[in-house]
């Protein structure tokens, strides 16, 4: 080896050296300027968050990105500024994946976190295993039970039915980041992966197409005898195999599974139709007489090839299937952001969480973590749909805005 090259080496060890050592001096509540990509569930009052990338405050002296290796969570019975306090108490070993795009299902019964799919961050992804968190005695797990047909999928829409303990997962990247030696181009895929969590076993079966897509968003709708998952937005692939040519999904094109007979189904909605987009976050809340269940959606980035993005918020009505446009109302200073999530509590209040800004540097709120909240019906003393969380707050009422498009109470 001659000195130059010798020189280089000692060189790159010693960058990687230097920012291994820089991020682990920092702290996570701190420190914190940004968080995005990571993978959040609620159980018993609590927002657990895990994995995703941080930015470190001051940003300007901090510009790369570093993978969060923490488990942490906010308590919804600790105020912080109007927010719930976060902590960074609980344990999480090396051998836990730190993953950006994957999914914690919650089993709020058995106290239990999933952690699935998800890709690694400038190091090779290890082979898959689901590992499960037990809240009650702060500790990780590796499942004992693998299925040769699951693989690590990221940026895919993954959701649980809680009541039922089953977590699904739709479509998402296989890539060098997810799958060990996978020595291919990012390849999206077409399954919907199904996980009993009780009986702790997989099932890989079809989405609603033969079309590969990512990037879009799940949820899950408590309707019928065991619920209904509905699938929107994100990329699409429609050139098939071997054409990886991503188009958007218009969102006006709604997916739906319904869980009890295993069959999709399309619905096309209309309205205030919101513009395509990526890897934003929604969450669902519903009438009390289930005359009309709500689906929120706030922010995500753009098609490519424009990078801004959105920060917004639109409503899906159903069963209508009307697009009702909620925020903002009138023009103003915007910051739009993607690679975020969403997390409606107690059914009345959606905390939002991180997501990167292309067009701005500044830190995201830091004093309170990167929260903000939105409250579904406006139930607080100034009506309004941005407002501090309320840990009192704990039924929903059907905004006017959506009782003026669609009727109902």
């Amino acid at each position: 080896m001659t000195l130059s090259r010798l020189g280089f080496r000692l060189t790159v060890l010693t960058v990687l050296i230097y920012v291994q050592v820089s991020h682990s001096q920092k702290d996570p509540l701190h420190d914190f300027c940004r968080r995005f990509g990571h993978q959040t569930t609620v159980v018993d009052q609590k927002l657990y968050i895990d994995g995703g990338l941080l930015n470190w405050n001051p940003i300007q002296q901090n510009p790369l990105n570093y993978t969060n290796t923490w488990l942490l969570y906010n308590d919804f019975n600790v105020d912080n500024d109007g927010m719930p306090q976060e902590y960074d108490n609980l344990t999480k070993g090396p051998d836990v994946p730190s993953v950006q795009g994957g999914v914690l299902w919650a089993d709020p019964i058995n106290k239990l976190l999933y952690l699935y799919g998800g890709e690694f961050y400038q190091v090779s992804p290890d082979s898959f295993t689901l590992w499960i968190y037990d809240i009650i005695y702060n500790k990780w797990n590796a499942s004992s039970t693998s299925n040769a047909q699951i693989v690590r999928a990221s940026f895919g829409a993954g959701v649980a039915d809680e009541a039922n303990a089953f977590g699904y997962y739709y479509g998402g990247w296989l890539s060098n980041a997810s799958v060990p030696a996978w020595g291919g181009v990012p390849m999206p895929t077409t399954n919907l992966i199904i996980y009993d969590m009780i009986g702790n076993s997989w099932k890989n079966t079809t989405g609603p197409d033969s079309i590969p897509r990512a990037e879009g968003v799940m949820v899950y709708l408590p309707v019928s005898d065991r619920g209904m998952l509905v699938y929107f937005g994100g990329l699409q692939f429609p050139h098939g195999p071997g054409n990886y040519t991503a188009t958007g999904v218009p969102m006006s094109e709604i997916h739906l599974y319904d869980i009890v007979s295993g069959k999709w189904y399309t619905q096309t909605a209309t309205g205030n139709v919101p513009d395509m987009r990526r890897r934003f976050c929604a969450g669902a809340a519903w009438a009390q007489d289930r005359s009309s269940y709500n689906i929120y959606l706030y922010g995500g980035a753009s098609m490519p090839p424009n990078t801004v993005g959105f920060d917004d918020v639109y409503i899906l009505s159903i069963p209508s299937f009307t697009w009702i446009k909620w925020y903002p109302t009138t023009s103003g200073t915007a910051y739009p952001h993607h690679s975020l999530t969403c997390n409606v509590v107690n059914g009345a209040q959606m905390i939002i969480m991180g997501g990167t800004f292309p067009n701005s540097t500044d830190c995201d709120a830091p004093g309170v973590y990167g929260l903000h909240n939105l409250n579904l019906g406006k139930e607080n003393s100034q009506g309004a749909m941005w407002y501090q969380f309320l840990p009192n707050v704990t039924s929903y009422n059907v905004p006017s805005e959506i009782i003026a498009t669609i009727g109902g109470q």
